[in-house]
């Protein structure tokens, strides 16, 4: 029988280290309330500058998300291109073909955006003013009160001048600083896109050396996975943009829209962005038809119904059948939170981001959870 020691009221109690420590620190606490509170306040101080370090590089961390967006996008074309050349060469034609086509289209299309754009701001008040002369208007003005009426005569008001176009962007300046931005941006974004693609796969291996060796196999798995659903749905998506932007182009100017050139490129950066975004786009083109007639805008928005029904249920399954499959509460949400927190990019980027984190969710959250069985149960007789 093990007996219990009886410590005498002279001899010195042992207290446990962990119980030392805390001891310790709490009467540190009590002693120097001064020293916490500087410490807590420089803790403060320092991630108020780290957050303004990281506001100040916004700019550059959407250029480098942009480019490696770009380049996770087009490594599926490299790897098709490097089975037949080596990878060097693969990179070095997919770049060519990328900047060839990027130069053919702003050849294309800025020339004749120039052309239309002047003369809609040219013609725009004698479109207000036969729009406000037509029946279609005078009826419906006539139903409503003056309010339609008087929001008419705003519009022609505003282009009539053309200085409020300028006055839109800040002056000629401005516009002018704006385009050089853009044009600096799209550069950097490129040569990030070209370093990007070329050292992809040293990246990964960079990237597996900060994982444990024992998951390490797991890890690059994974990221592949995340790399090739990323790559393979940005190159769906571009492929379903350019089929509407083209079509747009094309029946646009059949039935006499303004700006089809303007309008075929909203129908391409809107069709990027699932569901919501094809939506806002043919939307937004049809009440632009409205200023040649009422016909017109009509003629659009049943082109566009047409056409959503042929992508919903011939051309997507088609185009997007290896990409992840993501439902579409997700994407209409992942759409929204990314538009609200990055504008157009973060549209663009929020539905890949979705496809990853369904993708670590498939292959890392669910086995683990799988993995865990409920503990026998032991009955005592």
């Amino acid at each position: 029988m093990r007996r219990k020691r009886v410590i005498a009221p002279n001899e010195p109690q042992t207290v446990p280290a962990q119980r030392r420590s805390t001891t310790t620190a709490a009467a540190a606490a009590r002693a120097n309330p001064f020293m916490f509170g500087l410490l807590g306040a420089l803790g403060v101080l320092v991630a108020l500058a780290i957050g303004g370090i990281v506001d100040q590089l916004a700019t550059v961390l959407v250029y480098v998300g942009v480019a490696l967006f770009l380049a996770l996008g087009l490594d599926p074309i490299v790897r098709f291109i490097e089975k037949r050349l080596p990878r060097a060469a693969a990179v070095t034609i997919v770049v060519a073909g990328v900047v060839l086509a990027f130069a053919g289209i702003i050849l294309a299309i800025v020339p004749v955006l120039v052309e239309q754009i002047g003369n809609l701001i040219k013609d725009g008040p004698k479109m207000v003013e036969d729009f406000m002369e037509s029946q279609w208007f005078k009826d419906v003005s006539g139903q409503f009160g003056t309010t339609i009426k008087d929001a008419a005569q705003g519009v022609l008001d505003f282009v009539q001048n053309p200085d409020n176009f300028l006055d839109i962007g800040g002056g000629v300046f401005a516009v002018g600083a704006g385009i050089a931005g853009g044009l600096t941006g799209i550069t950097i974004v490129l040569i990030l896109t070209l370093y990007f693609m070329a050292s992809l796969r040293s990246m990964k291996r960079t990237a597996g050396r900060f994982v444990p060796a024992y998951q390490r196999e797991t890890f690059s798995e994974l990221l592949e996975d995340v790399s090739g659903a990323v790559g393979r749905y940005v190159m769906g998506q571009a492929s379903l943009a350019l089929i509407n932007g083209v079509l747009s182009l094309i029946v646009l100017s059949i039935i006499g829209a303004p700006v089809p050139a303007l309008l075929a490129l909203i129908a391409f950066v809107g069709s990027m962005i699932p569901l919501v975004g094809t939506l806002t786009a043919s939307i937004i083109n049809s009440l632009i038809c409205l200023f040649v007639s009422p016909v017109t805008a009509l003629i659009a928005f049943g082109y566009y119904l047409v056409y959503m029904q042929i992508e919903a249920y011939v051309l997507s399954p088609r185009i997007m059948s290896r990409a992840v499959a993501v439902p579409g509460a997700l994407v209409v949400i992942a759409a929204v939170a990314g538009g609200a927190l990055g504008g157009i990019l973060g549209a663009l980027v929020a539905i890949p981001v979705a496809a990853s984190i369904i993708i670590i969710v498939q292959k890392v959250v669910f086995p683990t959870q799988d993995r865990k069985k409920a503990p026998p149960v032991i009955t005592v007789p």
